[in-house]
């Protein structure tokens, strides 16, 4: 989100970032870069009084979720805009992905053509653009559920600056380092996957070596798996994840299921941490991105359907492994070879070169992001489904809308007549 927003700022641009969501205490503060913000209510005409006097330009909506709340309110207010759809990831993979784990099984046909896909599909065809973060995933969108290509911009992390300094050299380093946000279940369900069969494995080879955990909003259950004579300590939140990463000699972060891009990885390859994860953990961020059919960074469709994701060694800045004894010795060599490390360093740094570099890849997004908004009456044109689609849904959203409004005014009423303010107190 932060590189959209940058993406605008740069080109001069007025952005208002308007949201329901409460603040949270790690919020990203945007009156450092001019940007305006807005509480907006659920449910609620104020909203589209403010946007219609606000007439923007473009709208973008973070997540299919914010779409369905809104977007019938911004095309009635501005029907002109050209709405943007940030997908972050497809949380139709991840949910898929996750309910096969659960069930300790192979990704299904069935688990992929959810519920969660009718509506996360559904918004990504209302809107006139969707930023799309992983090559594999436009595979998956275009091959499996036939969204146009037109209506997709691949857009992945945008990074000013690519490479940072690398820290400390391969000597200087100590220990293991996992980061990532407790609130997200893959992150979660990795650390229990650590503490519960693969750190044994590591430390019964490495035994003063120590792993630290990182992450935001540490629940009870999580920082309860501490535990100082394993080596397996919980840190909690990182005040600066490039600093603690770039005094580590291994990221490990072994991901079940999953989706979109890892930020994790991103920052390891900045700081000169090579990493050992999974082929889902590594999708999407390999130094060779090849057809989703056939090859080593995105997916395979098996005969039934699946989407599962692949990767090789060769071309992660780290290494791949599926199983705890194989994602152990993998983390043991990586930690042990020097060369090896400092092969997989330096291919870390050509991914991220080649993959994330801002000016590389901002102005192809940007002409195609103008191309569309230019000459948006025709591109819309095109699209049939996706005006159908907004017929309908738009229609039955607003209508249940419009009907939890009137339900809270009335309630509201109510109370008020239960309770009549005293003109004294008035």
């Amino acid at each position: 989100m932060l590189s959209l927003l940058q993406l605008y700022r740069q080109q001069g641009w007025r952005i208002i970032f308007a949201s329901p969501a409460e603040q949270g205490p790690h919020r990203f503060e945007l009156a450092q870069w001019q940007i305006e913000e807005k509480k907006i209510p659920l449910n609620d005409d104020a909203f589209d009084q403010w946007l219609g006097e606000m007439q923007p330009d473009v709208v973008l909506f973070d997540r299919f979720m914010l779409e369905e709340q809104f977007g019938w309110r911004v095309e009635a207010a501005c029907p002109h805009a050209l709405r943007l759809l940030d997908s972050e990831d497809l949380h139709c993979l991840r949910q898929a992905r996750q309910q096969a784990y659960a069930a300790k099984r192979s990704l299904q046909q069935a688990d992929l053509f959810s519920e969660m896909a009718q509506r996360e599909i559904a918004a990504i065809l209302r809107c006139d653009l969707t930023f799309t973060i992983s090559r594999a995933e436009m595979a998956l969108l275009t091959e499996q559920f036939q969204v146009p290509v037109s209506q997709l911009l691949y857009c992945p992390f945008l990074l000013d600056e690519p490479l940072l300094a690398p820290g400390a050299d391969f000597s200087e380093r100590r220990h293991f380092i996992s980061i990532g946000n407790f609130r997200h279940e893959p992150n979660w369900q990795s650390v229990l996957w650590l503490k519960q069969q693969i750190w044994p494995l590591i430390r019964a080879q490495l035994p003063g070596v120590e792993l630290h955990i990182y992450g935001a909003y540490p629940p009870p259950k999580a920082t309860a798996l501490h535990a100082p004579k394993q080596g397996f300590l919980m840190k909690g939140w990182a005040e600066n994840a490039h600093q603690v990463l770039q005094q580590a000699r291994v990221c490990l972060a072994p991901l079940q299921f999953g989706a979109g891009l890892k930020g994790k990885f991103i920052d390891a390859m900045q700081t000169g941490t090579p990493s050992v994860t999974t082929a889902i953990g590594a999708e999407g961020m390999c130094a060779v991105e090849a057809r989703a059919d056939e090859t080593a960074s995105g997916y395979v469709l098996t005969a039934a359907g699946s989407a599962l994701a692949t990767a090789s060694s060769d071309q992660w800045a780290g290494l791949l492994a599926e199983q705890p004894e194989d994602i152990a010795a993998a983390a043991v060599q990586l930690y042990q070879d020097e060369q090896l490390w400092l092969t997989k360093q330096q291919l870390g740094y050509q991914i991220l070169q080649q993959n994330f570099a801002r000016s590389v890849l901002e102005p192809a997004i940007w002409q195609q992001l103008e191309t569309v908004r230019l000459q948006l009456d025709t591109h819309r044109a095109q699209h049939f489904y996706g005006a159908m689609l907004r017929f309908h849904h738009h229609r039955s959203t607003r209508f249940m809308g419009q009907w939890i409004e009137a339900k809270t005014k009335l309630a509201a009423l109510r109370q008020q007549i239960a309770n009549p303010v005293s003109k004294e107190s008035t």
